[in-house]
């Protein structure tokens, strides 16, 4: 019987790529196939509607109505007008947008709420490997040092073993900012 860490009862990753990155890819699939599924319909009728309205087959269809539309109403197919000062038309195509956009629109926020929840996980993410990196140069500095190794001396070592602390790194940007915009305020 072989045990759960034995390396072949994990599949081998396709070559160039570690098992961990394979088992992050799978997770990331399976929370996507996870929030597909908690869609509720309203978020399903605007992705159909917003994916079909970005479609091709949509173009053909408004050029097909539209084109009958005016050709029709300009005499030119031979049948009596319905509506020849085209403002039928308009209206149509005018409530057509605004509904349209909407659904756009609806899709967008949507997707707008997902970066940003990527952007927060990425964020924690970075903020974590960079705490741990710290760490990293903290006991290899200590090791270095109790080596007789010279590199421990270096004096950026210091200052790369403190933690960052992402609410100052912010407040600095936003100085800079200002600072620029200010800058070029006067200039």
């Amino acid at each position: 019987m072989k045990s759960e860490n034995t390396p072949s009862a994990v599949p081998p990753p396709k070559p160039g790529m570690a098992r961990v990155v394979e088992r992050n890819i799978e997770a990331l699939l399976k929370r996507q196939q996870e929030q597909e599924q908690q869609k509720g319909w309203q978020d399903r009728l605007a992705d159909a509607v917003t994916a079909f309205t970005g479609s091709i087959t949509f173009v053909l269809i408004h050029l097909v109505l539209f084109g009958c539309w005016i050709l029709w109403n300009v005499g030119w197919l031979g049948l009596k007008p319905f509506d020849p000062s085209f403002v039928v038309l308009a209206m149509f195509a005018s409530v057509e947008a605004i509904f349209l956009s909407t659904f756009v629109l609806i899709s967008q926020n949507r997707t707008s709420a997902l970066a940003e929840k990527r952007a927060e996980l990425n964020l924690q993410v970075s903020l974590l490997g960079e705490h741990e990196i710290t760490r990293l140069v903290i006991l290899v500095t200590e090791m270095a040092r109790k080596m007789n190794i010279e590199a421990a001396a270096d004096p950026e070592i210091p200052e790369l073993a403190k933690d960052v602390q992402p609410e100052h790194v912010l407040d600095t940007i936003e100085k800079k900012q200002e600072k620029m915009e200010q800058k070029d305020a006067t200039s």
